[in-house]
Order: C-alpha cells, then sequence, then structure tokens
C-alpha cells in the first residue's frame, strides 16, 4: 500500500490558481485512474480534475470553494502497489518535505506552526501585493495551511483597506518557483508608490430586509469579478466608436438565410460576417492582434477569435481557431456549435484558450452603444451592436432609410494607440459595407 498525493493541475495559458467548485468524490470512495475526482474553475471556465492513480480516495486536503495555486496538494489516494502514474510522493513523505521547504523558504516565526505555507506566495500573489504596495505580513491567507492566494490579495484590494509596511521594516520573501527553475534571490514585498493602484470602494453592507432575495455567488461568478477586477486594475482602458452602413450585408444575408439554413441545417447569423470581417482586417493590422507581457510586447502570428457567449448566470468565452483562414460558413458553424456546448454545459478549457482578439454579440440583447471590458490579456475586445434602421444623410445629399450598426472597441493603451485602432476599424467598416451578393462569398 501507497499514499499517493493529487494536485491542482495547470489547466489553461498563465493560470497559476484554481478554486474547487465542487468535489465528485468523497473520502472511502474508490476511484480508477482517470476518473474524475472535483470541478474545478479558472477564469471563466469549469474543468474536471482526472485522478492520476487508481485506489481509494483517504484524505480531501481542499474543501469547496477553496482557491489553490498550481501544484499544491487537493487530496491523498491509497493505492495497491505504489505509484501507477510516475511522479507520485508518499503521504508519510509530505510532512518533512514541507517542513524542509519551509525552512529553506522563510524564517522561524511564532505563527509558523499554524501556517506553515503564510509567507510562500506565488509570483502572481507577489505581482499584485507589489503593484498595490499591500504589506503581505498583514495578510491573513484563506488557502492550505494559510497560504495567500490572489483571491485574498483581491479581496484586500477590494475593500480599500490596504495594509502597508510603512510602519515597519520593509519584510524580505521568496518567491515560489516550479521545480524545473532555479531559485532566486529573495524578492522585496515593498514597492514605490508610483505603483500603487487606486484604491477600490470599501464593500457596502446591504442590510437584509424581509422579502430581499439573497442569491449566492456561484464560482463562475467569482472568477469572473476577479478577471474583470483584473483586466481594469491593470490595463488603462480606452474606448472608440464608428458608425457602418450594412444596408448591403443586411440585404444580403437576407436573401440567403432561408436557403442557407435548409442546406447546412444551421442558422447564418450577422455576426458570422463581422466576425470574418474582424479576422480579415486583424490580417491586415497585426498590432491589434497582441498581448501586454510586462517588458515586451507579443504579436500573435495566429487569429484566434473569442466569442462572448452568455448563460443565465455566467459568461464563457470560447475560441474560433485562425478565423482568417476559415469561410462564412465554416465561422458560422463554428460559433453555432460552441454557443450550443456553452449552453449544455460541454465546454472544455481547451476550447477557451488562445484566444488573441474578442468580438462581442451586444446587438443580440438590443444594446445600440456600449463600452467592454477587455478580456485580459488580450489588447481589445470590439462590441458589435444592434442593427437598426436610421435616417441618414447619403452622399448626394438626399435623406434615406438605412440599417446602421455601431462597432465600439475597447483597448488597452499600453499595447495600442488611436492611430492604429482608427485605422482598424475603419478598414473593417470598408469591408462590412462592401459585403454583398457579388462581392462576398459565403461558401
Amino acid at each position: 500500500m501507497a499514499i499517493e498525493k493529487i494536485t491542482m493541475p495547470q489547466l489553461g495559458e498563465s493560470v497559476t490558481e484554481g478554486t474547487i467548485s465542487r468535489w465528485l468524490v468523497k473520502v472511502g470512495d474508490t476511484v480508477n485512474k482517470y476518473d474524475p475526482l472535483a470541478e474545478v474553475m479558472t477564469d471563466k471556465v469549469n474543468a474536471e480534475i482526472p485522478s492520476s492513480f487508481s485506489g481509494k480516495i483517504t484524505e480531501l486536503v481542499a474543501e469547496d470553494g477553496d482557491t489553490l495555486a498550481v501544484g499544491e496538494i487537493i487530496c491523498y489516494i491509497e493505492t495497491e502497489g505504489g505509484a501507477a502514474g510516475g511522479g507520485g510522493t508518499s503521504k508519510q513523505e509530505a510532512p518533512a518535505n514541507a517542513a524542509s521547504t519551509n525552512e529553506e523558504a522563510t524564517a522561524p516565526t511564532t505563527n509558523d506552526e499554524d501556517q506553515p505555507n503564510k509567507r510562500r506566495y506565488s509570483p502572481a500573489v507577489l505581482r499584485l501585493a507589489q503593484e498595490n504596495n499591500i504589506d503581505l505580513e498583514q495578510v491573513s491567507g484563506t488557502g492550505a495551511g494559510g497560504r495567500i492566494t490572489r483571491k485574498d490579495i483581491l479581496k484586500v484590494i477590494e475593500s480599500g483597506n490596504i495594509p502597508t509596511a510603512d510602519s515597519k521594516p520593509a519584510t524580505s520573501v521568496t518567491e515560489e518557483k516550479p521545480a524545473a527553475v532555479s531559485s532566486q534571490p529573495a524578492a522585496s514585498v515593498s514597492a514605490p508608490a508610483t505603483a500603487q493602484a487606486p484604491k477600490a470602494a470599501a464593500p457596502v453592507n446591504v442590510p437584509v430586509e424581509a422579502g430581499d432575495i439573497e442569491i449566492p455567488v456561484t464560482g463562475v461568478r467569482k472568477a469572473i469579478a476577479a478577471n474583470m477586477l483584473r483586466s481594469k486594475h491593470e490595463a488603462p482602458h480606452a474606448w472608440t466608436m464608428i458608425e457602418v452602413d450594412a444596408t448591403n450585408l443586411v440585404d444580403y444575408r437576407n436573401s440567403v438565410k432561408n436557403e442557407f439554413k435548409q442546406i447546412e441545417g444551421f442558422n447564418l447569423t450577422f455576426f458570422a460576417f463581422f466576425v470574418k470581417a474582424v479576422a480579415q482586417a486583424l490580417k491586415e493590422y497585426p498590432q491589434i492582434n497582441s498581448m501586454w507581457a510586462g517588458d515586451k510586447i507579443v504579436q500573435k502570428k495566429d487569429i484566434n477569435i473569442s466569442i462572448a457567449v452568455a448563460t443565465d448566470d455566467a459568461l464563457y468565452v470560447p475560441v474560433i481557431r485562425n478565423a482568417d483562414e476559415k469561410t462564412i460558413k465554416g465561422i458560422a458553424r463554428e460559433i453555432t456549435e460552441l454557443a450550443a456546448k456553452v449552453r449544455s454545459g460541454k465546454l472544455t478549457s481547451a476550447e477557451m484558450q488562445g484566444g488573441t482578439f474578442t468580438v462581442n454579440n451586444t446587438g443580440s440583447f438590443g444594446s445600440v452603444q456600449s463600452m467592454g471590458i477587455i478580456n485580459y490579456p488580450q489588447a481589445a475586445i470590439l462590441q458589435v451592436e444592434s442593427i437598426v434602421k436610421r435616417p441618414v444623410v447619403m452622399d448626394n445629399g438626399m435623406i434615406a432609410v438605412r440599417d446602421m450598426v455601431n462597432l465600439c472597441m475597447s483597448l488597452d493603451h499600453r499595447v495600442l494607440d488611436g492611430l492604429v485602432c482608427g485605422r482598424f476599424l475603419a478598414r473593417v467598416k470598408e469591408i462590412i459595407e462592401k459585403m454583398s451578393r457579388e462581392n462576398t462569398s459565403i461558401y
């Protein structure tokens, strides 16, 4: 018999932690290798953690709602004949290893026995603390062993009550690194005053009276809130809008939609035409297809369009990969399939990774003007508003009723400036206004 550990996996690019939204097993259950153990939530996606071994669950280290860093232990499994999948460490060895790690990472304090992980910080926690001048010694952690998680730091920032190191010497801590990375000198928690982000307003104490309904915040909603907060705190948002005459596009699509549905079996939506136009313009203006990476800007080669799909209580952002290489029919098919997966709960983590630019169909619920929050770490998001009939003064001075649509773009001003964004939007406008049966092929 051997006791093996299951750790929090890395479920996507740049993911540093995950939240246990629901356990699928309990202590005493027997599982096979690859059986799902728990549902874990990262930014805007739920995924299942499979078991690396066959055996019996002996301990659940984390509870529903706990947030753990990648690599932290979530449960232990008793197996026969040792490790089945390689890389497992017995539970009997874990305390000694943990003690050794803590001796190297921290100076002994009176509280370290109760909170062995309190002073081991992930890179995400260190970055947020430095940017907001937070003294981590004064923050209580909710992670395993008192560990401070990114969620704890975001909660402190939201409260507006920022504990600083002004009244005490700066404390040195050790930044936790993956095993494959060589150790680095201790990093200072203190940060210059210029790096401090604006403090959020303290949360309001809302009285609950008779007849009021209290709705618990779901795991997915918490992840959405955390990612949106991060985007607004880190990315300086700017906003611009352009008006587009979509009359020719509307006439073209309406003339073929019934035949298309009969032949293909799914709808030909206006949104597919807009996604195609955006993908084409991104190819011509690759600066828009970029991401901020601290000391550099990464201009992505592939054009992978994230599309926002809403359910009753959450928002998901699946990705249409290589959208510039797809036909309007192909894009329409993917939009239909991805939306169906979101609403049936079958969307996978892989289908939400790798997006380089987001297009949001806000017009689907009647919006005519909106300012989207950028899907971090992308550099921009485009809102396609509702197509409405309006009187328009034509080039010849005559007034005509035209089908008009607003395209609203939010941009990260660290990466993009108004000039390139204006040219990009003007190109999208040009492509859309020229769409017609004569100029545009659906196939």
